[in-house]
């Protein structure tokens, strides 16, 4: 009898135990994991759940600014481009109609959102809310730049960058200021002394390691993972914008020096073809910008800008590059189009190409087509009364953004190399 008791109660025990130990794997599988994001989802690839460090992070900040009227909109790469692969999927989605987390859950150090500054009426009580939230933040300020071409004594401070961190996740809020080519402008992100370099991994930020320019975008309202978002209404053009949107500020310190030293030409023919100038140079950039043909200002034209932060009155022309890469069959006829006859072809596609286009006022818009080799870039020139050609050599450049004359333009980056490229080193 004693030997049955024994085997009965074993057999009770282990019962027992299996039961239990198949209640623990349903309690994990069906509330830890997902309490805790370590569930994988039915779709491809692992998600982590609504309850994620980044979601949480994500939905405070929306809170936060939405209760403070602070009109933010999402400019981080990764989610634009997961909502535009799954685009018809967002914007049929409502709020607390998914049940699954997807574009804020994945696992990072950073979430991107902007702010147009001028929309912003209440910085001070909105940042002293975030720290009452649980938030760390940080603010980045820099001097004005729009200030330099009007007082050089201007120390005025505006904000660029908010970092504000939460556990181990940080929303980083870009500040955008409208420029005068109704175009908008963040600063570079530079840490100054002070600034504790750990308190997020500033490396890993992809706004900031320098001033960008951006076209004004469009916005639209979107549910994402449950939560409101304003997003350009053309994600991708704002997500392939970012890897050009680098800005170079004209040097109005050394513009101001070299009127010093060279009075400016205030004449009235002077005013006058500046005036029709800038009127050309905004014609080709509106014909070219409808073509998709990216340009920069070239020659003359680049000089100016670079050293006295204007057009060169006595130039006579506008001058822009184009690589060859872009060129379009249909660009003459845009011009012609435009109102803007061919003046001069001079060479080929394939070979030195060049056109000229007559403005009015007679002034010459030239556009300079360059051909990039494996260790340098060139551009054909060709004399109009003698046909006879010439070659001019130039080292490899990068594109900038930068402001002229009112005017959201690119320049090579490498600005002084391409000018002594072009003119010598005495300009």
């Amino acid at each position: 009898m004693s030997r049955i008791n024994k085997n009965v109660v074993l057999a009770l025990l282990t019962l027992t135990s299996s039961a239990f130990l198949l209640f623990q794997l349903y309690y994990y599988k069906h509330y830890l994991s997902t309490k805790n994001g370590a569930g994988l989802s039915k779709s491809k690839g692992s998600r982590i759940g609504f309850d994620s460090t980044q979601w949480r992070a994500v939905k405070k900040f929306i809170m936060l600014t939405s209760n403070q009227n602070v009109p933010v909109f999402l400019i981080d790469p990764l989610v634009l481009e997961l909502i535009n692969k799954n685009f018809e999927q967002v914007k049929n989605t409502s709020q607390g109609s998914i049940s699954q987390c997807t574009f804020f859950c994945v696992p990072r150090d950073f979430t991107a959102f902007a702010l147009q500054y001028h929309l912003w009426k209440n910085e001070e009580g909105w940042f002293r809310i975030a720290e009452n939230m649980g938030f760390q933040c940080l603010k980045i300020e820099s001097k004005d730049p729009r200030l330099d071409g009007i007082d050089s004594l201007s120390g005025t401070e505006i904000p660029l960058h908010y970092i504000c961190k939460l556990a181990t996740h940080a929303i980083h809020l870009v500040v955008f200021h409208e420029r005068s080519g109704n175009y908008l402008w963040h600063g570079h992100l530079r840490l100054k002394e002070h600034i504790d370099r750990k308190f997020v991994p500033f490396r890993k930020l992809q706004f900031g390691r320098y001033p960008g320019a951006f076209d004004r975008p469009e916005l639209q309202q979107v549910t994402l993972d449950g939560l409101e978002v304003l997003i350009p209404k053309d994600p991708m053009h704002f997500v392939e914008e970012v890897p050009h949107s680098r800005f170079i500020e004209c040097r109005y310190k050394e513009a101001r020096a070299f009127f010093q030293q060279y009075l400016d030409d205030n004449t009235v023919e002077a005013m006058a073809f500046r005036k029709s100038a800038k009127e050309l140079l905004q014609l080709a950039a509106k014909t070219l910008n409808k073509l998709g043909v990216p340009f920069w200002l070239s020659s003359g034209t680049c000089l100016g800008w670079y050293r006295q932060c204007n057009i060169i009155p006595y130039s006579k022309d506008v001058d822009l590059g184009i690589f060859i890469r872009d060129y379009k069959s249909d660009i003459i006829l845009a011009f012609q189009d435009a109102g803007l006859p061919l003046k001069h072809k001079f060479g080929k596609v394939e070979d030195s190409l060049e056109l000229s286009f007559q403005g009015k006022d007679d002034v010459k818009l030239d556009i300079f087509f360059f051909y990039e080799e494996t260790d340098h870039v060139w551009n054909g020139g060709t004399q109009a009364k003698t046909g006879k050609k010439f070659k001019y050599l130039f080292p490899k450049f990068t594109l900038c953004w930068t402001e002229f004359v009112d005017m959201k333009v690119r320049v090579p980056c490498e600005t002084l190399e391409y000018i002594e490229a072009n003119y010598g080193t005495q300009t």
